[in-house]
């Protein structure tokens, strides 16, 4: 740890100088113990292997636990690591073209790795394959979401889309389709069929790893 605060380090080298445990520091406040929270934040990282992904596996109940941290700035490290996330899809762009399965793994698996809830997208595309839209249709528990089809429909019509792809996470991190996931593919499509929309695909997130059911043969 450098002896100048993290504080006036930013004011004077801008915050792009401050280390991981200096930028949280800031983040939860330090007041006058600036010296004291910047430690705190150091070992805090220290023992979830200086990885900020692995700290944003915590939940706020997980985090408000570790010293330095009560459950409002246990948020606060949430809300920061969660716009880490969003600035990398917002770099993006949303006109992407879509050209293989691999391309929609890869638009949402900076946002959906690592998620303790399950939770379900609706991606919307053009007839170029561009992307439209995405929404988050559906939240829920450790295994499971319910989706509302009627919810994935109105969005694709909202959009103009000329075909939709499911997205959702597996919090376990086995990408495996459930009985569950194959009904929900199915009702989709019959509406899909019903208001002359393609279902190009439903993509399963795992950990590092994904399931198309298109690429399996099941659409």
């Amino acid at each position: 740890m450098l002896n100048v605060p993290a504080r006036e380090k930013a004011l004077t080298q801008g915050v792009v100088a401050l280390e991981n445990a200096e930028l949280l520091a800031l983040l939860v406040g330090g007041g006058k113990n600036d010296r004291t929270r910047e430690g705190q934040m150091s070992a805090l990282l220290h023992r979830h292997g200086d990885s900020l992904r692995t700290l944003g596996m915590l939940s706020a109940q997980e985090l408000s636990t570790q010293e330095g941290l009560d459950r409002s700035k246990a948020v606060a490290v949430q809300a920061a690591l969660e716009l880490g996330r969003r600035l990398l899809e917002e770099e993006r762009g949303k006109r992407v073209k879509i050209k293989s399965m691999e391309d929609i793994y890869e638009y949402f698996r900076i946002r959906m790795t690592d998620r303790l809830q399950e939770e379900c997208h609706v991606m919307v595309l053009d007839q170029k394959n561009q992307v439209l839209a995405t929404h988050l249709v559906s939240l829920g528990g450790l295994t499971q979401t319910a989706v509302d089809v009627r919810v994935v429909m109105r969005y694709a019509l909202l959009h103009s889309g000329t075909q939709i792809v499911l997205v959702h996470n597996h919090p376990s991190g086995n990408p495996a389709p459930s009985r569950e996931d194959e009904a929900l593919t199915q009702a989709v499509a019959q509406a899909c069929q019903t208001l002359r929309i393609k279902l190009t695909d439903h993509v399963i997130i795992g950990d590092n790893t994904y399931y198309s059911f298109y690429e399996h043969d099941k659409i």
